[in-house]
């Protein structure tokens, strides 16, 4: 259930070029205070799916509501 949460989520990230050391950047809508960067599109797919996977465990424990399942977002 969390593996499809996640991948699911994962569906959604958007991902820009920017100026920068790490010059790869990626957000998913819906999830506040989400993002990631790397020097590689990959890498920052891998970071920003670590960021989301640690973005849920500390939302959970503070008790914090999670976005709905990803599948009911519309785009």
């Amino acid at each position: 259930m969390l593996v499809d949460y996640l991948d699911t989520a994962m569906e959604r990230a958007s991902y820009e070029k920017i100026e920068g050391e790490q010059p790869y950047y990626g957000e998913i809508e819906g999830f506040r205070g989400l993002w990631a960067a790397g020097s590689t599109l990959e890498e920052c797919r891998r970071n920003l799916r670590r960021a989301l996977e640690d973005w849920i465990f500390f939302s959970v424990a503070r008790g914090m509501d999670l976005p709905p399942r990803a599948t009911s977002f519309r785009r």
